[in-house]
């Protein structure tokens, strides 16, 4: 008989196998992820609004097929958990704010649609800072997420629900969103794979599209959806499932001419790579660098790659970024909406409202956009890829924006997050993996950023790292407290 924990720590693929097989049921393992989520959930808060009785019912309906001699999908069975941006039809998507609390979509988001009809099972929604403004896991309305590898610690954002859980085996991967980092910043904090393909791979709808919906309708010259998994294999899985163009969405692309999972199989030898630790200006915690260097040190010697340090030559575009934010968002319809609410919002994101924006400030923002994407494609005409930090700092204590201290050296709180929005500035495909871990036992992430449009390089390059250096073997000590 296989156990709630093997159960817990099988992969996506391998699950998916077994209940193809019918070695497990998909009830059994919905009700094995369930009895977890029921143990872990007082502790981390990963799901804000859990749906076992959606999950129940999913699973059945995925072995009735089976049983029938149909076939239930690539997915058939495999549990996920759906970040708290992403309208899920029938279920609560409350982003974290006091202004959604009682909001329920009349309709699915396209990648929910998506991985509904590859028979993945949704296990719950999971939580997020409010309307995703934020690299953290904390909100006005529910309890705040926590880091599986130090409880005190957050497991970053803005998909912060996302990484806790599948950190905790409470399912193999979950759906992620990234506007500025926000699929790489938590699976850097939480020792996952995370991807965030070229922009319009995965078509976005009604996030980012539905003008009904002021909170939700922003980011959209910058949002990704994305997956989050503890192997690299399994996130090549979705991609194969949820990427692919759609009319409701008119920055999506033709279909990707390559396999997702065999691009992960292949040989990496002989690729130019790029390595900058700190882009030329940025702080990093010297645990950060020691860990990224000797994981960069693996695509010379294990990998058989050129690599050569170097910084693209751009400087701190994070004002940028966030006017880029600030012109994506619906500004009049979410001012509208705060009125008299101010006090139980997030101040960050209250701040960035009332602030008087400018066209001046939109206009300079554009062109700075335009400068960085310049600096980017000849920066990558010279290399394969681009390797960094994922983000500048390890996990740091809840109810905190970031650090103002890295290295010694005084910023401000979102510093810690340079190194994953120009990505989304350009739209190039990036991924963060896990590169090791710090002295006391806390996960770090290497970025790893391809030309426009090369996702096949980021993912090959991704497997190669995880035969050479693997990682899923290592469980966070938050489930040895549980016999877990």
């Amino acid at each position: 008989m296989t156990t709630d924990n093997e159960i817990c720590r099988m992969d996506a693929m391998t699950l998916a196998g077994h209940i193809r097989a019918k070695a497990l049921s998909a009830v059994e393992v919905t009700e094995a992820v369930l009895r977890r989520m029921d143990v872990l959930e007082p502790h981390l808060h990963a799901f804000c609004t859990p749906t076992p009785e959606v999950a129940r019912a999913a699973a059945r309906a995925v072995d009735s097929k089976i049983n029938a001699g149909e076939d239930a999908g690539p997915l058939g069975g495999v549990p996920i958990g759906i970040k708290d941006l992403v309208a899920t039809k029938d279920i609560p998507t409350v982003m974290g704010s006091p202004l959604y609390h009682d909001f329920v979509p009349d309709e699915d988001d396209i990648v929910v649609e998506r991985l509904k009809a590859a028979g993945a099972v949704i296990i719950g929604k999971t939580n997020v800072p409010e309307f995703g403004y934020s690299g953290v896991g904390h909100n006005p309305v529910f309890p705040t997420t926590r880091n599986p590898w130090n409880t005190a610690m957050t497991s970053g954002g803005s998909s912060a629900g996302s990484g806790a859980s599948v950190a905790a085996g409470v399912a193999p991967f979950a759906i992620g969103s990234d506007g500025g980092g926000s699929v790489r910043i938590p699976s850097a904090l939480c020792g996952l794979y995370g991807i965030k393909a070229s922009m319009g791979r995965v078509a976005l709808y009604p996030g980012c599209r539905d003008e009904r919906y002021p909170g939700v309708s922003s980011w959209e010259s910058l949002e990704h959806i994305g997956p989050m998994s503890r192997t690299v294999a399994d996130s090549a899985l979705m991609l194969s499932v949820i990427a692919g163009p759609d009319p409701r969405d008119r920055y999506s692309i033709p279909a990707a001419d390559f396999d997702y999972v065999e691009a992960t199989k292949g040989d990496i030898k002989g690729l130019r790579i790029a390595y900058s630790e700190d882009w030329g200006f940025a702080a990093v915690d010297p645990e950060v660098r020691r860990v990224v260097s000797e994981a960069v040190a693996a695509f010379e010697s294990d990998l058989g790659c050129t690599v050569e340090r170097a910084d693209p030559g751009f400087g701190d575009e994070s004002a940028t970024f966030w006017a880029l934010v600030a012109a994506d968002t619906d500004l009049v319809g979410m001012r509208r909406m705060m009125k008299g609410h101010e006090r139980a919002m997030s101040p960050h994101l209250v701040e960035l409202l009332q602030r008087r924006w400018t066209a001046e400030d939109f206009t300079s923002a554009r062109m700075g956009r335009q400068r960085l994407c310049n600096v980017m494609w000849r920066f990558m005409a010279k290399y394969d890829l681009l390797l960094t930090p994922t983000v500048a700092v390890p996990a740091f204590p809840v109810h905190m924006q970031g650090p103002e201290v890295i290295d010694r050296r005084m910023g401000r709180s979102a510093d810690w997050l340079c190194f994953t929005f120009a990505a989304n500035m350009t739209g190039q495909p990036a991924a963060s993996i896990p590169a090791g871990f710090t002295h006391d036992g806390l996960p770090v992430g290497l970025q790893i950023i391809g030309r426009h449009l090369d996702d096949k390089s980021v993912l090959g390059a991704s497997g190669a790292f995880e035969r050479a250096r693997p990682w899923a073997a290592k469980w966070p000590g938050v489930l040895e407290r549980f016999g877990l």
